[in-house]
Parts: C-alpha cells; sequence; structure tokens
C-alpha cells in the first residue's frame, strides 16, 4: 500500500536493524509476551501490510516513548504507530475502547458544529476569569472526568479550580473558554484524524477571537497536542504554548510564591506526554522541592525512564494494563512514599482504579494526588 510506504519512510521505519532494543523496554511487551514493537513495524517494513492492519495488538501500544530512547536508528516509533492506525481504522481491525467507548463518542460529539455545552458551572466567585485578554486557561476534558468517574473520587475538576487559582496568585487573570471543546489527542492516537482536525479548527478559532497570546495547560496531554500536533498540520501557531509547571517553577526561582509546610514524603509519576514527549522533568521537581517539609522520594524508574500509567486513549484496560499499574503503585511505595503525586488527570484515574482490587489492597494502598490540587492546596 502506497500509504503505509509513505509512513515507512517518513518515520525512518526501513532503518530497523531487528535488534529487538524496542521490545526490552516496552512496559506492555514486559507483560503480554506476545506483543512486540519491532514485530509490528518489521511486518509493515517487509511489506505484510494487511495482517498488521488486521492485527489486535496494533492498538496494544501506548505510544509511551519508551522504545524511542532505546533505539540506536532514531525511528520514530510511536509516530509510525500514530500513522498506521489512521488507515487501520478504515481498512482493519478497529480498537477495542474501553467504558464501552463513551469518551471516544464524547469526542465525537464535540465535533458537531451546533453543540451547546454548560462548560463552566464549576466556576466559583473566589476565581477571577476573564473573557477576552493575553493569557488563556484550555481547561481540556477534566470536568467530564469527575462525571465519569465520580465512584473513584478523582478530583479533575479541582485540579482545574487550582490551575485557576494559581493562576491568580502569580497575577493572572486566565480567559477560560465557554465553548472550548476537547484537544483532539486521543483522536489522532487512535488514527481519527478527520475528528481531530475539527476539533483542533474549532479551538484554533475561538483562541484567536479571544485574542491570547499565550495558552496556559495543566494536562500532559493538551500540552503535547498544542505544542506538537497542532503546528505540525495546522502549521505555526501565533501563539505561545505553556505548561504551568513551568509558570510555577518560574516564580519558585524568582522568590515570587511561597507554601505552607506539608509534613508527608511523595514521589512524582512522570507522565508520557510530559516526560518524554515534551521534556518537562525538573519543574514537576522545583515545585515539589519548594514546599517546606515535604520530603520527594524518587522511584527506581523516575524521569526518562519512567513507566507509563498502562493505559493510552481509553483502549485495552485489561490485565496487561492492571498489572503495568499495580507494579507501579508497589514501586511507589517501596520508594517510602506516602503519596503518589500524579500530574496528569488520566493517570490519577488508572491509578486509583487499580486500587480497587482488593486482592492487592495492601501492596497498592497509597494516596494518589494531583500536582496542581496539592500546590493550589499549600500556596500562601
Amino acid at each position: 500500500m502506497e500509504k503505509v510506504t509513505e509512513i515507512i519512510n517518513k518515520t525512518y521505519a526501513h532503518r530497523c536493524l531487528d535488534c529487538g532494543k524496542c521490545t526490552s523496554v516496552c512496559p506492555v511487551a514486559k507483560i503480554n509476551h506476545t506483543f512486540s514493537p519491532r514485530s509490528l513495524l518489521m511486518r509493515c517494513v517487509q511489506k505484510d501490510h494487511d495482517s498488521v492492519l488486521k492485527d489486535k495488538m496494533l492498538w496494544d501500544c501506548l505510544t509511551c516513548g519508551l522504545c524511542s530512547l532505546r533505539c540506536p536508528s532514531a525511528i520514530k516509533y510511536i509516530e509510525f504507530m500514530r500513522d498506521i492506525r489512521q488507515i487501520a481504522l478504515t481498512d482493519g481491525v478497529k480498537a477495542e475502547c474501553s467504558h464501552g467507548g463513551a469518551f471516544q463518542s464524547l469526542d465525537r460529539i464535540m465535533t458537531a458544529s451546533n453543540l451547546k455545552q454548560n462548560r463552566l458551572e464549576w466556576l466559583t466567585d473566589d476565581l477571577k476569569v476573564a473573557d477576552k485578554g493575553d493569557v488563556l486557561y484550555f481547561v481540556g476534558c477534566a470536568p467530564y472526568f469527575d462525571v465519569f468517574f465520580a465512584d473513584l473520587k478523582v478530583e479533575s475538576i479541582g485540579t482545574a479550580k487550582g490551575a485557576i487559582k494559581l493562576l491568580n496568585k502569580m497575577g493572572i487573570t486566565p480567559v477560560v473558554l465557554k465553548n472550548e471543546r476537547c484537544c483532539g489527542h486521543d483522536m489522532i492516537w487512535t488514527g481519527d484524524f478527520d475528528n481531530f482536525e475539527k476539533l483542533a479548527k474549532h479551538n484554533l478559532k475561538l483562541i484567536e477571537e479571544s485574542g491570547a497570546k499565550t495558552v496556559v495547560f495543566a494536562c500532559p496531554e493538551g500540552y503535547q497536542t498544542f505544542s506538537q500536533n497542532y503546528p505540525e498540520y495546522f502549521g505555526e501557531l501565533n501563539f505561545e504554548v505553556v505548561h504551568i509547571t513551568e509558570l510555577i517553577a518560574q516564580k519558585i526561582e524568582r522568590n515570587e510564591l511561597k507554601f505552607k509546610e506539608a509534613k508527608k514524603s511523595v514521589t512524582f509519576q512522570d507522565p508520557c506526554r510530559l516526560g518524554r514527549h515534551m521534556g518537562i522533568y525538573d519543574q514537576p521537581r522545583t515545585i515539589l522541592e519548594a514546599i517546606p517539609n515535604l520530603e520527594l522520594k524518587e522511584m527506581v524508574k523516575s524521569r526518562h525512564k519512567s513507566i507509563c500509567c498502562g493505559v493510552g486513549n481509553w483502549l485495552t484496560c485489561g490485565a496487561t494494563a492492571k498489572t503495568i499499574q499495580s507494579n507501579r503503585l508497589k514501586e511507589a511505595n517501596q520508594a517510602g512514599a506516602k503519596t503518589l503525586i500524579t500530574a496528569c488527570p488520566k493517570c490519577e484515574i488508572h491509578y486509583k482504579c487499580a486500587q480497587l482490587d482488593e486482592n492487592l489492597k495492601v501492596e497498592v494502598d497509597i494516596e494518589v494526588k494531583d500536582l496542581i490540587t496539592l500546590v493550589s492546596e499549600l500556596i500562601v
């Protein structure tokens, strides 16, 4: 197939040495021994296109990026996987979606031109926001997560509130869009480029109309999508894209923010999109280390070696994912931490879900808390 050949050339897949280093570090392959990143890629290179497009393992990849760290040929494996899925969505086996495909359906609903949302009902009077201005806070899908996962007691809306509170503390009254849509992250990574394009163009139009010169994210997936995918497909953006930890860390380094003490030991989960995809490792640690009496204990696999939370794009949330999650929670306990700090709403959801397993109650019993929520509670 001509399209597959184009993807192979574009992502340098033809450089594969068949060494297997990608498979040796893949968190999915470590649990599910039938899965191999190398095998899927090589079968495409060897023109076994049809079998790859019909292989359910095409959807098992977390696109976490660990494989790219080890590849001696600098193959763009996760881009290869992303683009191959676009073809498979129409010509091959479709993904098995978690939660009955509810989130994929929600994303498609958001592409409707006449959609009316009540996105801002969670805003409280103490949070200062604007309709137009230089700085815009892109909320993302957080308001919907709390509804879907109320039984898990997730803090997605708490994170959104915390982000605005912190921006206000930094002297910023951010624009918050009344008709913002999903950034399209899950759509592009599951091969649905048409709907990704609709969401992206909608958001870009609203941001342009707002007059914003800087767009701030607390969600790593939105930050990565705007930073990398939007410019890739729609050209250079006319605004700056910033993750909120960058702003907070800058203020801390200038001694402009103070925090109440927190007598606790914590460890930090580096989200794949924030870490390996975007290179943000130091800023979250700068923030945690600035909190008095808070002790940061690193897990063995941290920073660029950090392990994914086990589920990507609401796909394949099965036994392999739960094993990856439980192993990570055990590693957090072994680090001597009492709290696992996350910086991604999906990480929080997946870890809290894994803790529901009664058979692992003691081994995975650790508080899971979002970084922005924690910081907003301790800011003076």
